[in-house]
């Protein structure tokens, strides 16, 4: 039987207009966190907010819900698929913004920050997943940013904040089939598919793992995600991934072999060695949150497993090149 994950809220917002997939991206992840069988969050714990139900004040409202709602002890998340932009300033663009009025319109990147900083949850995951290839991503006026440049020093000021923008400032968030890549890896986090345990639960350092390793290898090194990690006490759980049970569950777009390895024998080295970098990526993110615990004693096990699996995986992949 299925176990609810009662404490966890989200807010999930696709904006759509220019951005289609951006409404299915966002139905997707609302749809697998409400899922009994998956993640398990109550349904009057999630708001999804689309298209023009996206549009500036219905945001902050969400925010403010999610504020109010989750208390200190709960699991947040807060997703938005659309378009961030830099005009010079940061703006999330909402549903039906207008450039002459951006103030009123869109939200500053201040306002984000702000409205994320009343969020008590010591929990709290963001992801990003914006300035998409397709549509109308490169339309006039559209300088392309993934996320605030002051938002993540002001969340680090409290405890269990992870920030994952879907890629750098510099590239795009590539669309795919049936979903955005980023959003894909996420999905496939929330159903358990990058779990270093089949304990039940999909946790946030674990997610971080998986989306860093397979949206670049899945856009052929055109697309990395930012991630930022602060005060972690833990890597908390995030979710349920199959409503309890600890075997996750297959997703219908799964792909098992990695596209690099279905073409040239020369693009599955190379595939090789940007997984390579990507897992030398994630050992410095391990062992720089190891560094903030002053006693050995007192580094969760979990991590401790995880930077363990992790050197595990480097070491296969530099013998898979030695052997080429």
């Amino acid at each position: 039987m299925s176990q609810s994950f009662s404490h966890g809220y989200a807010l999930v917002v696709g904006v759509g207009k220019d951005l289609p997939v951006t409404i299915e991206d966002a139905k997707a992840v609302s749809g697998i966190l409400v899922d009994p069988s998956r993640c398990a969050y109550p349904g009057d714990q999630v708001r999804l907010l689309t298209s023009e139900g996206a549009q500036r004040n219905n945001i902050i409202s969400g925010l403010n819900w999610l504020a109010r709602s989750a208390g200190q002890n709960d699991t947040a998340i807060v997703y938005f698929s659309g378009h961030g932009t830099e005009n010079p300033d940061f703006y999330l663009v909402p549903y039906g913004f207008d450039w002459q009025n951006l103030a009123g319109t869109a939200i500053s990147g201040t306002e984000l920050t702000e409205l994320l900083c009343e969020i008590r949850a010591q929990k709290l995951l963001v992801l990003l997943d914006c300035c998409h290839a397709g549509g109308q991503a490169e339309v006039k006026n559209f300088i392309k940013s993934p996320m605030p440049s002051t938002a993540f020093d002001e969340l680090a000021r409290s405890s269990g904040r992870v920030v994952i923008a879907s890629s750098r400032k510099d590239e795009v968030s590539w669309t795919g089939n049936p979903y955005s890549q980023f959003t894909m890896a996420v999905l496939e986090s929330f159903a358990g598919l990058g779990a270093f345990e089949q304990d039940g639960f999909a946790r946030v350092l674990d997610l971080t793992l998986y989306v860093g390793r397979f949206v670049p290898d899945r856009t052929g090194d055109k697309q990395h995600p930012i991630i930022k990690v602060s005060n972690l006490q833990d890597n908390f759980a995030i979710a349920w991934y199959a409503g309890g049970s600890k075997t996750p569950k297959e997703l219908p777009w799964r792909v098992d072999t990695p596209v690099s390895r279905l073409i040239a024998d020369s693009a599955e080295v190379a595939s090789w060695r940007r997984r390579l970098a990507n897992k030398r990526e994630n050992l410095l993110l391990i062992e720089e949150r190891m560094s903030e615990y002053v006693e050995f004693t007192d580094i969760p096990i979990q991590l401790l497993k995880n930077k363990r699996l992790t050197e595990s995986e480097i070491d296969e992949l530099q013998t898979r090149l030695q052997g080429r």
